[in-house]
């Protein structure tokens, strides 16, 4: 059975969805709702590694500074985010102009795009979910959306790998 709050959340953007627009975000607030939104830049966000429980399992998985699961959208591109409007706010971004990792390996970057001073770790832009606390992963697969893990691997210039169906095995996308 499927978390209560995502179940609603994900109601909330089928309603910003069929009204347009503004209305229906803020149903799911929590502490990930106070991150910057769309198009604003943060003046320095950390990425590191945390446990968390995801799917029943502790995993080694990529926070921000507050302690929150970062998640990768498998359909963005490596120089564009498609997530925007309503998913945006339920997905919100990791944005800042001066990202810093504390003991990462992969490459850090920053990607101007729609979403302003977007985060990307080995190419693959990053976010929070507003269901999530510190050290648990609620949204795991949910809207397209994976937890991002140190060992996610680097992804081409050109676009990320695309995803139709469920999560790859452990060791094949990070997750």
């Amino acid at each position: 059975m499927r978390n209560p709050r995502i179940i609603i959340a994900g109601l909330a953007v089928a309603a910003v969805a069929a009204g347009g627009g503004v209305a229906a975000a803020s149903a799911g607030s929590s502490p990930a709702s106070s991150a910057p939104s769309a198009g604003q830049s943060a003046a320095a966000a950390t990425v590191r590694t945390a446990p968390a429980a995801v799917e029943g399992k502790t995993e080694t998985v990529l926070v921000n500074s507050r302690g929150l699961p970062l998640y990768f959208y498998p359909p963005d591109m490596a120089a564009k985010s498609l997530v925007t409007g309503g998913l945006a706010r339920l997905w919100p971004p990791l944005v800042s102009a001066a990202p810093t990792a504390a003991g990462v390996t992969g490459k850090l970057t920053v990607v101007k795009d729609v979403n302003g001073d977007q985060v990307a770790y080995n190419g693959h832009l990053l976010y929070t979910f507003t269901s999530d606390h510190a050290g648990q992963v609620t949204g795991q697969g949910f809207q397209n959306f994976f937890v991002a893990t140190p060992r996610i691997p680097p992804i081409a210039s050109a676009s990320a790998p695309t995803s139709t169906g469920p999560a790859a095995p452990a060791g094949g996308l990070g997750y």
